[in-house]
């Protein structure tokens, strides 16, 4: 987080937004199983397995679709060049929205959570260094492991606010998971039409940008 600049950063925060709204809108929808979180769900398919339990299924298909939206964000960058966060951004909006429409047909209660797992598993595609995840928009474990050290050092007498860019980061996905908790609850999954919203605003952003040229 720290190697990049002011406006790349924000967008790394809006990204933590949008998956944190993401995420419970998945999680409330599928009661317990996250569509951006894939540890939690390895642990319930683990469990699931050992006791037998249908539940199961559902969370490999979701770590299937996650797993997929990786794969499919990583070809899409490749394609891209300069252009990945923008190409990557694009496909996050399109499969958001994809998943958004299939909710009035009635097919919302697995199908629309499996897009939307993979969707954020592209996410995590968009910030790269060196052909490896530099920026990890949908999971906070390593992020609150960084704020940590960070702030540890600053205590110690090094650098002294090196951990606020993951705080910050940390911030953005409970700020979004509150937002999507309250939207669920007012609208159902239609809530979903505010995530796709959220990210075409994103991909405006990050066009904004322009091309990468230092990853």
């Amino acid at each position: 987080m720290r190697r990049y600049g002011m406006r790349h950063r924000l967008l790394a925060y809006g990204l933590a937004l949008l998956a944190g709204f993401v995420d419970a809108l998945g999680f409330l929808q599928l009661g317990g199983l996250f569509v951006s979180f894939m540890s939690g769900n390895s642990t319930q398919l683990a469990v699931g397995l050992a006791g037998g339990m249908p539940a199961s299924a559902l969370a490999a298909a979701v770590i299937a679709m996650f797993v997929g939206g990786v794969m499919a964000g990583t070809f899409i960058g490749r394609l891209a060049g300069g252009w990945r966060k923008q190409w990557v951004l694009g496909f996050v909006t399109l499969i958001l929205t994809i998943a958004a429409t299939t909710v009035p047909l009635g097919r919302s209660a697995f199908l629309a959570p499996l897009l939307m797992a993979c969707a954020m598993g592209s996410a995590n595609t968009i910030f790269q260094r060196d052909g490896e995840v530099s920026v990890g928009v949908t999971y906070m474990t390593g992020t609150l492991v960084k704020f940590s050290q960070h702030l540890a050092t600053a205590i110690a007498g090094g650098p002294r606010f090196a951990w606020v860019p993951y705080l910050l980061l940390w911030l953005g996905l409970v700020a979004g998971a509150m937002l999507g908790a309250v939207s669920f609850h007012a609208h159902g999954l239609e809530a979903l039409w505010i995530s796709a919203a959220g990210a075409a605003i994103l991909l405006a952003s990050a066009t904004s940008l322009g091309p990468t040229r230092e990853e």
